[in-house]
This record gives C-alpha cells, structure tokens and sequence, in this order.
C-alpha cells in the first residue's frame, strides 16, 4: 500500500483500448444460415456467389429459424423477429483477416478466442486482473469481417448461447463453444454485430433449468426496468493527462482531502421536469463547478454502476463493468470525470464487492449454480440486505471482482475506491445469531477468506495505480485497517471513522446546558484517532430512515440550531483526519435526503442556509491553506490538547500542527450558547496572534463576537504554557487562531 509517494502510474499494459478500425464496407455475399444447434434449426445453405476479390467479404446476417421458439429479453414481451438490419460501422480490433483471393463462407458462431493458455492460467489461479479485456463483448474484425466476440464464464452449463434483437431472441441459433481446458469459459465469433446491440445469455444448467442472463462483463445495459446487455466499448480520447499525471500530489496522505459525496441521481433534477435525471454531460456543466467553488479537493459518487433497482441508491449493483444508463453512455461519464481533473478535483467512486442482488437476469445463480456467490447460506446470505454474498475462495471471482476494481481505475481514470460495507465481508457472524454461522477453521469469527481477499485487492490497486486511494467504510474495531498488507494489515489508504461520526452527533444532540455531562464522548475519538488513518465522514447514512438532516439533529431554536451545525463543522474541519461531507449538508437542507428528487436548492436564498454555505467554502479554504491541518493528518505529533478537561465550561482547546512550527494552529470550540470575555489560553509561541477563522462571523449568519486585532501574548504561564493571549469567544463558535511572522525591527521603524 503506497502512502506519500511522488510516484506516478503508467497505464496497465494494453489498459487503454485500442482505437479501432472502422468496419468494412459490405460485400455481395449470400445469407449464411447457422448449422444445427442444440435445438432443431435448418441447415446452412451454400454461398452462391463469391466476394469480389478487392474487398474483404462481410457475411450477411444469418436468418432466425422457426424450429426453436425465440425467448424475449422481456418475458412480459412477445417473441421478436430477427432483425435483417446492415451490418453497423463499429471500431473493431484487428484480427484474422481472410484471404481476398477466397470466398468467405462464414458460420452463425465462428470459433475464435481472445484468451491465451497464460490467460486461462491466471483466471483458473485468481491473479487476472485484466478479465474485461476478455471476457464480455468485444468488437473485432476476423476473417474479414467486422462481429462481436463473446465470451462467458459459466462451467456448469450444459448450452450457452447468444439471444439478442439480431436474432429474434432465438436460442438455438447461437450457440458459443465450450472451451477445452476446463476453463468453463464459452465463446464464439458472431459477424455483423456491433456497437449498440442488445444481447443476453441463453444458459441451459447441468439440472435442465432456462435461464437468460445478462453479461456481467457487459459495459453497458439497457435503460432500467430493461435488463439485457448493450454491446458497447470505452474508447475515449482522454484530456486529463496534466491531473494523471500530478495527482500524487493531490492524493498522498500529507496533502487535504475533503470530499463531496453526491448520489447523482437527486444531487439536482431540471426543475422544468423535476422527474427527469441530469445527464452525465449535464452534470459536468453544473456539479463540477460548484464542487469547484465550495472548495472540496475530491468528489465522491455513490455507486454510478448499473443497478436496476433505483431506491437501493446503487448498492444493489447488477453490472459491475457497466457505468449506470440512467445518466448517459460510458463515455459521458468520462467526460464528467474528465472535466473534474481539469478543474483539479479527484474522483472517488463507490465500490460494493460486498454483496449483490438476486435478479433472476443478474449474477445470482448464473449457471444453474452458486456460481459467484457462496453454496453455504451462513456464508453466502446477507439477512440484512436479502442479497448475496461473494464467494471470496474461489479463485474465478476474486479475480472478477478484483478486475473489476482495475477497471474502473484504469478506463475510467477514478482516483479512488471507496470500499462498501467492510465490516460486513470481516465477519462471519454480521448480523446473524448464535446458530446462524459457523466458525473459521480456528474457531474464530473472522471470514479469513474475505480477509485474504481484501488483503489481494489493495495489493493489485496500489501495485499499478499507487497514486489512488482505496478507502474501507468499516464499523468495528478491526485491527489495521489502513495499515500496509506487509505488517499485518488489510492495506487500505484510509477508514472511515464511523466511532467519531456517531459519538460526535450524539453530543450535539444534547441542549449544550447538558453537555458538561458528556464531555467524555467529545473528547474520547483522540484516543484511539492515530490507531488508523481515519476519514472523518458526515455520510449519507446519518440522513436517511428517519434520523433527519444535518441541520435538524442540533438543539435549540432557529440561531441555535445553525450556530451549532456551523460549531460541528468547525470541529470537524480542525480535528486530525482527512473528511467527508454528504451533499445538501453543505448548506443546512432542512428535510433529510430524499433520493427520489433533487436537493432544495431554494433555501439558499434566505441568509441563514447562505451563511452554513459561507461557513463550509471558508473552511475548504483554511483547510487547503494551513500545512498544519493536514501535513501530520494521521499521527499524533500534529495533534495536542492544550486544554481538553473543562467540562463545566464546555470549552475545548487544541493545537494542531504541520512540519514546520511557525505554522501551529490554535483551535478554540465554545459548546455552549454563553460569551466568555478575556477569557485565557496557552499559546506554544510569544508574539501577535491572529484569529483565521470564526464561525460566530455575520456573513456566516452568526453574532458578530470577533477578535478582530490580533492579539499579542502575555508572558503568563497558563495550561502549561509559558505564553498565553486572552480573547472573546462567541457563544457556539469555533475558532482558530495562528501566530503572525515576526517582522523584523527594521522594516517596523520603515512603516
């Protein structure tokens, strides 16, 4: 795991598409019927007449037979007939081309694979990490002729084949061939199909049992509540090289980083059709640049991977390869992600190798067996989500999940993962009761399968990207987290630090006259705060079922409740760790998060919401500014409490420093509503102090008590300290203070 590198990645080898060939022009050839399959069909007729011998011969598209009974996408759907369309202009790869002196006389599935014995090697033993280059659809030219490769893995079928709109939804007319060395992998060359195709997998089980499946290596699907595969590609002419390669300086862990997290699909709607999604294109014209005027240096996207079932918010993920459709085509997201890096901002995606739904068109008994999730209910069945759960020892999907992982950094150019539900694949007995899980082989409740698996994936993340950042959202006290997988740990960048988020919501929650009583629960994160390299999150999580908005949890009438959100945000932006903020919590949305419309955008019209807005971009900004804030961000020699006892006040008082002391911070918190005149603290350094920030500012919305001159030092001993300043604290403010450079005597007697 890389922490502070200047290193810079080089694309994987082969990584980026190649940019294909265009199609080549169609040639005077007779239909092609395909020979029998596992139903009954016709046999295939003679080419009557040859290709000139000028032009590479293009089969035509074989024609549907009647035997078998065509199987729509959709079962609500009439059998469709088979499309006679042309064959489309597609990019394709090179591959095999015919001899132009020879007439060409084409199958419906021509043998033909993209995958080497070292590639099945790799799959077989788990270390492919490159499988979307394979597996799934691919447009090539072969013999000649511009089609789609496919390829699927399903070893305990006994009949796969290839359904689409080209066929009629035929089963019989398609069919793949099953690779000889055990691989389970079935594929096959069909001509004339391209880009923009609608296909699904005809699978026939070992127990006779029909299933059609859609390609989990697909990388795209149909519009939702549709579900077949799209035959598609991630070509994309990138503009991001200048943010590629720097953006070690913008990821390392000595650096800020506060994240914006956004679910796109109600970040904001077109108030004109309030139902309708912003596009990814849109979205690059209104979210890049506001996230780029509130100052956060990283966005993250709650999962963008195609999911059919909109309410889970993403985390029921069906397409793993697949950018969502509600939104655009892959390449818009790029653009989206794209623009990003030119205005300097990082991109972290959700990613959920948790667990998955159990769609009868998605992975969930995708042969006829468990194939991708585990056999064993106890292990494979997540109560909670009614989902199931990866298989993290078998081979072939640690190394679809992992390839999964390296996609999306390497087409998609992301700077991050965020991991989902950690805490979930550590524990074999999650959310489950005595009875209802069995012990690992040494009597604990470690899954050392997924231990081993988390252990590989950030491995082969920071090995070819080391400068992303793998983020764990984990809720217990597992150890090592974000430590390197060589001294024992998982190997993360960073851990959300879930112990903060609740206990710092729980003490605002209390009416401050209260909060003398629970000093302890303010104070206790600094305990155990440098044990990982915690990322402290205001997540999505803590506005959904019930627990209301940011802005509702805090106590008090109307000035109250906004002076203490801008006091928490203080806190945060001030206490070691790098942040995370959930959207419409940057500006005090009153309703918590309602996935089914946009944000309320129109608060920010009255001077209160304007003011927690205020509050956030000028955080942002001190933030980015004082080294001090975030050049010892996970280790106890930037932290030091000057004064972290005085529970009857309800007043803490904190220093926080960087490499270098000229720039120590002083960081005061008030929690409750009472002003405090000439009241007195330690300072490290004699000299004039000046205040940086105060959240009680009136263009914040707050009362206006600010230390406007800096404030020089007396030579009194206090807090331990042999200087000290007094000053006035504002009632529920947050405060930060930093020493002024000497000036030297001469340049004073100038002015």
């Amino acid at each position: 795991m890389a922490k502070k590198t200047t290193k810079t990645e080089t694309p994987l080898p082969d990584a980026k598409p190649v940019k294909e060939k265009k199609a080549v022009s169609k040639a005077k050839t007779e239909k092609v019927t395909p020979p029998a399959e596992a139903e009954p069909a016709k046999k295939a007729s003679k080419a009557k007449a040859a290709a000139p011998a000028d032009k590479p011969a293009t089969a035509k598209k074989p024609v549907a037979t009647k035997a078998a009974k065509p199987a729509a996408a959709d079962k609500s759907a009439p059998a469709k007939k088979a499309a006679a369309a042309k064959p489309k202009a597609v990019k394709a790869e090179a591959a095999e081309v015919a001899d132009p002196q020879q007439p060409v006389q084409l199958q419906a599935v021509e043998p033909y694979s993209r995958f080497s014995d070292f590639d099945i090697s790799l799959f077989k033993s788990g270390k492919h990490y490159k499988l979307y280059e394979k597996l799934g659809s691919h447009v090539v030219e072969h013999l000649g002729v511009v089609g789609t490769y496919f390829a699927v893995w399903a070893p305990n079928a006994q009949y796969v084949a290839v359904i689409g709109n080209f066929n009629g939804w035929n089963r019989g007319s398609h069919s793949l061939n099953a690779r000889w060395d055990s691989s389970g992998i079935w594929e096959g060359f069909i001509p004339n199909i391209g880009n923009g195709e609608t296909y699904k997998y005809y699978i026939k089980s070992s127990t006779g049992e029909d299933l059609e499946k859609s390609d989990p290596f697909a990388l795209r699907w149909e519009l939702p509540p549709r579900t077949a595969s799209i035959v598609a590609d991630t070509y994309y002419e990138w503009q991001d090289a200048a943010w590629m390669q720097s953006r070690h300086e913008y990821n390392a862990l000595d650096k800020p980083y506060s994240v914006y997290e956004v679910h796109l699909g109600s970040w904001a709607r077109n108030p004109e059709s309030p139902d309708e999604f912003l596009t990814y294109t849109q979205l690059a014209a209104k979210l890049v640049p506001y996230v780029k005027e509130m100052g956060f240096t990283h966005v993250e996207f709650m999962p963008i991977m195609e999911h059919p079932f909109y309410p889970s918010w993403g985390y029921q993920v069906s397409g793993y390869f697949a950018a969502a459709s509600r939104y655009g085509t892959p390449q818009e997201l790029m653009l989206l992600i794209e623009e990003f890096h030119k205005a300097g901002i990082g991109v972290i995606l959700d990613w959920v190798p948790s667990h998955f739904p159990g769609d009868a068109h998605a992975l969930y008994n995708f042969d006829g067996t468990h194939l991708y999730e585990h056999a064993d209910a106890r292990k494979g069945f997540h109560p909670d989500w009614k989902s199931y759960i990866f298989n993290y020892g078998r081979n072939e999907v640690r190394a679809f999940l992992i390839s999964n992982a390296i996609f999306w950094l390497d087409r998609y150019h992301a700077d991050g993962l965020r991991v989902d539900a950690v805490a979930s694949m550590l524990y074999l007995d999650y959310s489950r009761k005595h009875g209802e899980w069995e012990a690992n082989i040494y009597g604990g409740n470690e899954n050392l399968e997924a231990i081993s698996f988390l252990k590989e994936f950030n491995e082969a993340v920071y090995a070819n990207f080391p400068s992303t950042q793998t983020i764990a959202e984990e809720s217990t006290s597992f150890t090592g987290v974000s430590r390197p997988v060589y001294l024992g740990g998982l190997g993360f960048g960073m851990k959300w630090m879930m112990g903060w988020m609740h206990d710092t919501i729980d003490y605002f929650k209390n009416d401050p006259i209260h909060r003398k009583y629970h000093h302890n629960e303010i104070t206790f994160s600094t305990i155990y705060a440098f044990t990982e390299n915690f990322m402290l999150p205001f997540s999505h999580d803590e506005v959904v079922y019930g627990k209301g908005s940011m802005l509702r949890k805090m106590p008090g009438d109307e000035w109250q409740q906004f002076a203490n959100l801008r006091l928490m945000y203080g806190y945060m932006f001030t206490h070691p760790g790098s942040k995370l903020l959930f959207m419409g919590a940057e500006f005090g949305q009153g309703d918590e998060w309602n996935f089914s419309q946009s944000l309320q955008w129109h608060v920010l019209q009255y001077p209160n919401h304007m003011g927690i807005s205020e509050t956030i971009k000028a955080l942002n900004q001190l933030y980015r500014d004082e080294p001090a804030l975030y050049e010892k961000a996970f280790s106890h020699q930037g932290f030091e409490w000057v004064d972290g006892g005085n529970a009857n006040d309800s007043i803490l008082v904190y220093r926080r420093m960087g490499h270098e002391s000229k720039n120590d911070l002083m960081i005061v918190l008030n929690m409750t509503p009472v002003v405090r005149r000439d009241y007195r603290i330690g300072v490290p350094a004699a000299g004039k102090w000046k205040e940086l920030f105060n959240s009680d500012n009136e263009k914040y919305w707050g009362s206006g008590i600010i230390n406007y001159d800096a404030v020089q030092s007396d030579a009194v001993s206090w807090h331990g300290k042999a200087q000290s300043i007094s000053i006035s604290i504002p009632p529920l403010g947050a405060m930060v203070f930093k020493r002024l450079p000497d000036v030297p005597a001469k340049y004073e007697l100038k002015k």
